[in-house]
């Protein structure tokens, strides 16, 4: 079994006790006896690991022999579906970090109309004003303090705007708050955003070699669903 997956067999065992491929037989001198089903599952199971990662993996490895077939098979289409969000994210995101380095380099100059508070830039970015605030304490926005009758407010200007924009983008295509940081770095010096959209673009890669492992697999986790003598 090690020689034909590349699993170590202490691996081989571990995947065993949790369930990613079904308990082996027992010779008589209680050495395991593993069959061709063993090695076909511990293929897919590496497919799937890749991605979906690989908690998921031994989750659906699990439970998809216990469920009824329909419901194992809505599971693991809802990994396609997952992964096709996460490339939805991407692609939105690089379409937004290029749309605003255009804009960062017009030559138009900005005006004080341009300007928005705290409540019409969260309603214009569906987020919440504390998102917003949250965001400017970790330094991703740099909203201007202004005096009024009541004490301060926040007003954000062209600059603030399209960086709460860019971090709209990169957050919902699931970056840490360091990676955005990173970008907005980036867009603030205008000399660095080609790796930023690097980044995006080695991302969207990596999602597109995920999604071709998951077909693949996809064929083996199917036949453990509903094996071929069953159809």
């Amino acid at each position: 079994m090690a020689a034909a997956t590349g699993y170590s067999a202490q691996q081989i065992r571990d995947l065993e006790r949790l369930g990613v491929i079904p308990a082996a037989t027992r010779a008589g001198n209680r050495y395991r006896q593993f069959s061709a089903d063993h090695i076909r599952d511990l293929h897919a199971y590496r497919g799937l690991a890749y991605a979906v990662g690989p908690v998921e993996a031994r989750r659906a490895m699990r439970t998809i022999r216990s469920l009824p077939p329909d419901q194992a098979a809505a599971l693991v289409c809802s990994f396609h579906a997952r992964l096709n969000q996460e490339r939805e994210q991407a692609l939105a995101a690089r379409a937004a970090l290029k749309a605003i380095h255009d804009e960062a380099t017009t030559d138009a100059d900005p005006v004080e109309a341009d300007a928005m508070t705290i409540t019409e830039l969260s309603r214009a970015l569906g987020l919440r004003a504390s998102t917003l605030r949250f965001w400017e304490q970790v330094g991703l926005v740099a909203p201007e303090r202004i005096i009024t009758r009541a004490g301060s407010a926040r007003r954000y200007h062209l600059a603030a705007i399209r960086d709460a924009r860019i971090t709209t983008a990169l957050r919902a295509a699931g970056y840490r708050i360091t990676d955005v940081h990173k970008a907005i770095t980036a867009i603030r010096d205008l000399h660095d955003v080609s790796h930023s959209l690097e980044a995006l673009g080695n991302r969207l890669n990596t999602i597109a070699q995920r999604q071709l492992a998951l077909l693949r697999a996809a064929a083996t986790l199917c036949e453990i669903i509903q094996p071929t003598s069953q159809t």
